[in-house]
């Protein structure tokens, strides 16, 4: 396909709707984290007590620590004093199995999937892909049960087992228990996610972040992405979506007056084009709007393939009378 702002022949056919989710109070209405505490009978009130309680702790000492990835060190100090005695990642992943989601979830993946998969759209092979950006955890989203219908995850991860001097690096990782934070989300690192979802790096190697590549020569253009978040932390990625033309959605639970008023803050500060309630249900607000956007991005990118053939397409010569 020629691309129809400046002519670039593209590697990719720009087919994919992406929806970017939020994960805590987007898609669950607790921390992802509730089945760890649960598990070995730690108490979650004060764990969070004591994450909160840390950067002013260390500062003390004239170090500074991230306030939203704290909780990954503690997590850590909690296995070093044998409060979470045996855990690994796969031990973490049999633990997402049990994180609980907001009504008619995994069910909606599919579903609005299923949109895409009649005429006109079938011709032009359009999909939708899911993908979390999240500072929650990895192997606990991989785990869950909507972990089928993901396309990628990004989110924090732990190193088990770490490598040491003189290591032969020809050999796999050593698995044992986890001892090392590997890589860190945070909600301005999730901006660094979105772009590369846009560029594909998550798909084919050799593409990197920082590769320059044109807009309509990327694998997801922002104008084809959705990003749905919960609250002030979604900010800096519903700035980026919006700001290059994609848009974006926050919702909030049921009832929760102080949730409802912050997405309404949202909207009136135009960080969001739209709110609704978590709730994932056929005949949910926030599902109703998702399908309309779905096939309204679906319609747009045939109308612009259909114009840039035409635009390529000479006349051949006609008879005259």
């Amino acid at each position: 396909m020629t691309g129809t702002e400046t002519g670039t022949t593209s590697p990719f056919s720009q087919n994919v709707i992406a929806i970017v989710w939020d994960f805590d109070f987007t898609l669950t209405p607790k921390n992802m984290q509730v089945p760890l505490f649960t598990a070995y009978g730690v108490n979650e009130e004060k764990f969070w007590k004591e994450v909160n309680a840390l950067p002013a702790y260390y500062k003390k000492a004239g170090v500074r620590v991230s306030e939203e990835t704290a909780y990954l060190w503690h997590i850590i100090s909690y296995i070093q004093a044998g409060k979470f005695p045996d855990l690994t990642n796969r031990k973490l992943r049999e633990l997402g199995k049990k994180i609980e989601f907001y009504p008619g979830l995994p069910e909606f993946f599919p579903m609005i999937q299923q949109l895409l998969e009649r005429d006109p759209f079938t011709e032009y092979d359009l999909k939708v892909e899911h993908y979390i950006v999240s500072s929650g955890l990895t192997e606990m989203i991989r785990g869950s049960k909507i972990a089928p219908y993901i396309s990628g995850v990004w989110a924090c991860e732990f190193i088990e087992v770490p490598a040491g001097p003189d290591e032969d690096f020809s050999q796999n990782p050593k698995s044992g228990l986890i001892s090392q934070v590997g890589y860190i989300i945070d909600h301005t690192t999730k901006t660094r996610a979105l772009f590369e979802i846009n560029k594909g790096v998550n798909k084919v190697e050799g593409i990197s972040v920082n590769d320059s590549i044109p807009e309509n020569a990327r694998r997801v253009p922002f104008k084809n992405m959705i990003y749905v978040g919960d609250g002030p932390s979604d900010i800096p990625c519903f700035s980026v979506v919006q700001k290059h033309g994609g848009l974006t959605y926050a919702v909030y639970p049921k009832g929760n007056e102080y949730k409802y008023q912050q997405v309404i803050d949202l909207l009136e500060s135009k960080r969001i084009d739209a709110y609704g309630p978590a709730d994932y249900r056929e005949d949910s607000e926030t599902v109703l709007w998702m399908r309309k956007k779905v096939l309204s991005i679906a319609q747009r990118i045939i109308d612009e393939k259909k114009s840039a053939l035409y635009s390529q397409i000479k006349s051949g010569p006609k008879h005259t009378s």
